[in-house]
């Protein structure tokens, strides 16, 4: 019998991150690098994901969830670089805070049309996020190119237009310490200035931001959410209030779906470190990248659990992803997930989890880094199998001993 399995990274994609050079007009000499999974859709989606001050493309594609997502959604991820003295992005120029003006946002939507040239990327799927300077960028992308985004996410930054100077500076201490507050009619103009006579649809926005954030102040959290709110037409009275896990208050505006026009998460004693545990898959069904639909949330169903299986074969071999949803309304803590596996495999390794036997009805057991899963949480796990022929994934699980419901 196989003995209890524990190894704490899974085996490796054949997917690279690769440097894409002469990628169209780029007045601010930024790097591109590109992440497209083995597992790529046809027409995919595409998300721009990018790096705080001091940070790279390449030091946030390997310090984000961003690539595995795309592993397992099958979605493409441009990873900009900022090349300037400080590595961070330019969201306080005039140039930059105008439509086709110059400096950084032009560079990247030059990366955006040359992956749609060449992946034929879905137009209509055009996403961006970002932390800190990144967290900026994506409120000056958003702006800028209302056409071009259909959604983005800012992980601890400020409205658009908040950090704009005139003498060179690329930085605005007034905003960084939260001092700068506009009625939401003049954040809301200062977007539609950026591209006056437009009068098309506004991307949805997602925003983040740590009340303890000492680095761009908490205040500029109620001053984006004034700016987006009035950009699209909404009041500031939420449309709902929740706590989708514990010290986080979510408030939602124009709907109460899980792809609402503005979607903010208040993190209570959160710092200026973001994104962390969990944010980014919470990004991604913002953005439903994940195979969900607009409408209500699907965190809570008392009681419940939600399992997705992702499973790649080979001609004696099969590996599967498993993610486990806590779609109740308390936390889990201390799980077992039970399935049986299909006739003519074997669990050789495992990751994330404890397993045994290793087959017919096996137990995965949670690690110790791993053993608590808040309600909306998940957590991934994952396991090596041989096969003789038979390579289909499991299809019924217990949490608990409690049925999940299958993605």
């Amino acid at each position: 019998m196989l003995a209890a399995l524990l190894v704490t990274a899974p085996p490796a994609s054949a997917a690279t991150l690769t440097e894409v050079t002469n990628f169209g007009t780029n007045p601010s000499n930024l790097r591109m690098h590109l992440y497209v999974p083995d597992n790529v859709t046809a027409r995919p989606a595409v998300l721009v994901a990018v790096h705080y001050c001091t940070g790279t493309g390449p030091g946030f594609y390997s310090g984000t969830q961003f690539a595995s997502l795309a592993d397992r959604h099958g979605f493409i991820v441009i990873y900009p670089s900022a090349t300037r003295s400080g590595q961070c992005f330019d969201v306080s120029s005039p140039e930059a805070l105008r439509r086709g003006g110059g400096s950084d946002p032009v560079g990247i939507r030059s990366m955006v049309d040359h992956v749609v040239r060449t992946h034929s990327a879905d137009t209509g799927r055009i996403f961006v996020t970002g932390a800190s300077s990144g967290a900026m960028m994506t409120n000056v992308l958003l702006g800028n190119y209302p056409d071009v985004f259909a959604a983005g996410a800012a992980f601890a930054g400020v409205p658009f237009g908040c950090f704009a100077t005139t003498d060179g500076s690329g930085w605005n201490s007034a905003c960084a310490g939260g001092t700068v507050t506009r009625a939401p009619q003049q954040w809301g103009d200062l977007v539609r200035g950026s591209y006056p006579g437009y009068t098309g649809p506004r991307p949805r926005m997602q925003l983040w931001h740590g009340t303890n954030d000492d680095i761009l102040r908490y205040p500029n959290f109620g001053e984006e959410i004034k700016q987006w709110t009035n950009v699209h037409g909404l009041s500031q009275t939420p449309a709902s209030t929740d706590s989708p896990q514990a010290n986080w208050t979510r408030t939602r505006y124009g709907s109460t779906g899980n792809q609402a026009a503005v979607e903010a998460i208040s993190i209570q004693g959160g710092g200026h470190n973001l994104p962390t545990d969990g944010m980014a898959a919470r990004a991604i069904t913002f953005f439903g990248l994940d195979g969900t639909t607009p409408g209500p949330d699907p965190d809570p169903e008392p009681g419940a659990c939600r399992v997705a299986v992702t499973t790649n074969a080979w001609n004696t071999g099969l590996t599967s992803s498993v993610t486990i949803t806590n779609t109740g309304t308390t936390p889990v803590n201390g799980w077992s997930l039970g399935f049986t596996l299909p006739t003519g495999q074997t669990i050789t390794s495992g990751w994330n989890a404890t397993y045994s036997p290793a087959t017919g009805t096996v137990t995965a057991t949670n690690a110790a880094h791993n053993a608590a899963i808040a309600p909306g949480a998940s957590v991934g796990i994952g396991y090596q199998a041989s096969h003789t022929g038979n390579t289909t994934r499991p299809t019924a699980f217990t949490l608990n001993g409690a049925a999940c419901t299958v993605a």
